[in-house]
């Protein structure tokens, strides 16, 4: 009983591995297809890639992985397992038992679709052509809806998809807490609109070299505890992070000259991603549990990276004088506290990478509604420009110029990543509820910011939550951590004391 076990789970191992590797080679050609490949090798390069992820679907959803899997969680065997080893198993069986009905070659369609359809967004965004990509658009959700069907859908379709991203998650519960959310944060925006004292930010409207840009930019990831030797920053049209391995963590931003904050804030939240990846247990690469637990989580270490720590007075205080280095004809007579209250000026804004913290909830909770009358009440592709405006006009009180700025602007869903929006603002609400706990559990954590000590800070993060890769789930980790289930109030609470404070309220 114990060799067979143990031949079982070898070959349990082994597959996995041979998983792993696929997927590393798909990740770095997809790396490539969004940072400069060249236009004409697209199709090449989509079907490699298609062939690839499908080779690593097939041995996920094989015969002899369903019958490891069966054979692993047989009561006598899981006596014998350890804990870690029973969550693998119970990881690996989720995934099987959704794609096992899922035809490869299907899969295969899907996968190729998808890159030249990344590629085509690239394009159509660039020259506001979205009647030239909604073709692309219209059958990645087609395909999306015949795959809910093999995975099966759950409480609606579109809670199969949410599922996904943030296992266990349903349209009713994330409908109540942005219920919760939105209660809260509208009235607070309306009384900055009419009594705040607005920043002064003329200053930020000028020319900012690229370079000094950059430059800047790797210095803020070394001081986070960006690991250079375990990835590298790059340039995309929108920023992103890819694990190609543990050992292989890469992230992207973008540079505007006329917006020096955009690449700053881009790569301290695609840096949040990579410290997630770089930080996992080396007992768990090449496992089903490398890799974060939910994008939920994974969302809450970028921007609270990027927001509760980058976008803080304590971080200003400290990393304004390195900025003044880089550009002293355009910040020498500014003061840091001016330039934190002019980054976290609050106005509604058609980019939702560019919004602020409090309005940035907005640009989700549009997206959210929008993906639900896809998947659930039948809205066409072609109708989503008309949707989206109407939608900016109703929460924002703003209407979109073009489809650049409107319905073009993410990458996502070009991609497929129907569901994954929620995930920004769940991210917000777990990152408010673990800077809750933490402060309490370290009350210097301002006075280290403005050290320039952020190391504390990635210790007690990758101590609490980045280790522990997907052998949590994130109810798990959230209750772990802080003691209770999610809650929104966190993040309202901060907002409200931090924006009364900008604002002088």
């Amino acid at each position: 009983m114990e060799k067979q076990w143990s031949e079982e789970w070898s070959r349990f191992e082994a597959l996995f591995r041979q998983i792993s590797s696929y997927n590393e080679a798909v990740g770095l050609l997809a790396w490539d297809l969004r940072t400069g490949a060249p236009k004409k090798g697209v199709a090449s390069r989509s079907e490699t890639l298609g062939m690839l992820s499908t080779e690593a679907f097939k041995l996920l959803t094989s015969a002899e992985m369903g019958e490891l899997i069966q054979a692993l969680s047989a009561p006598s065997v899981q006596e014998q397992l350890n804990e870690l080893q029973r969550r693998m198993v119970q990881e690996a069986g989720k995934e099987y038992d959704r794609n096992k009905s899922l035809p490869a070659e299907r899969f295969k369609e899907y996968t190729v679709l998808a890159a030249q359809s990344e590629s085509m967004w690239e394009d159509a965004k660039k020259n506001d052509d979205f009647v030239g990509f909604e073709p692309y658009l219209s059958r990645i959700v087609e395909f999306k809806k015949e795959f809910i069907g093999y995975w099966g859908a759950k409480q609606t379709p579109y809670d199969t998809l949410l599922d996904m991203y943030e296992p266990d998650m349903t349209v009713a519960e994330l409908d109540e807490v942005f219920q919760r959310l939105t209660a809260r944060l509208v009235p607070l925006a309306q009384t900055i609109r009419e009594r705040g004292k607005q920043p002064e930010t003329a200053f930020m409207h000028q020319l900012f070299d690229v370079g000094q840009q950059e430059k800047f930019g790797l210095f803020i990831l070394e001081q986070m505890g960006y690991d250079f030797e375990a990835g590298r920053l790059d340039e995309s049209v929108h920023p992103f992070a890819i694990g190609l391995n543990n050992g292989d963590v890469r992230i992207t931003t973008h540079y505007l000259q006329d917006e020096v904050t955009s690449a700053v804030f881009s790569s301290l939240h695609e840096g949040g991603h990579a410290l997630y990846e770089q930080n996992i247990e080396a007992a768990l690469h090449g496992t089903p549990l490398s890799g974060g637990t939910s994008m939920g989580i994974h969302e809450s270490q970028s921007r609270l990276w990027e927001n509760m720590i980058g976008r803080s007075r304590a971080f200003w205080k400290r990393y304004f004088r390195d900025l003044q280095q880089h550009f002293p004809q355009q910040f020498g007579d500014v003061e840091a506290e001016a330039f934190y209250r002019a980054v976290n000026r609050v106005e509604n804004s058609f980019i939702r990478i560019e919004a602020d913290e409090l309005t940035y909830n907005l640009h989700i909770i549009i997206r959210y509604e929008i993906e639900k009358m896809l998947f659930n009440e039948g809205l066409s592709v072609k109708e989503l420009p008309e949707i989206w405006n109407a939608k900016y006009k109703e929460y924002l009180g703003i209407m979109p110029p073009d489809d650049r700025m409107g319905v073009l602007q993410d990458v996502h869903w070009s991609g497929g990543d129907f569901g994954y929006f929620a995930s920004y603002s769940l991210g917000n609400m777990y990152a408010a509820q673990f800077m809750h706990t933490m402060r309490k559990e370290m009350p210097d954590l301002d006075q280290l910011i403005e050290e320039g000590n952020l190391t504390p800070i990635k210790e007690w993060l990758t101590d609490k939550i980045l280790r522990y890769g997907k052998s949590e789930k994130p109810s798990e980790i959230i209750v772990r951590v802080t003691g209770e289930p999610l809650n929104p109030d966190y993040l309202a609470d901060y907002l409200e004391a931090k924006y009364k404070d900008v604002y002088q309220l």
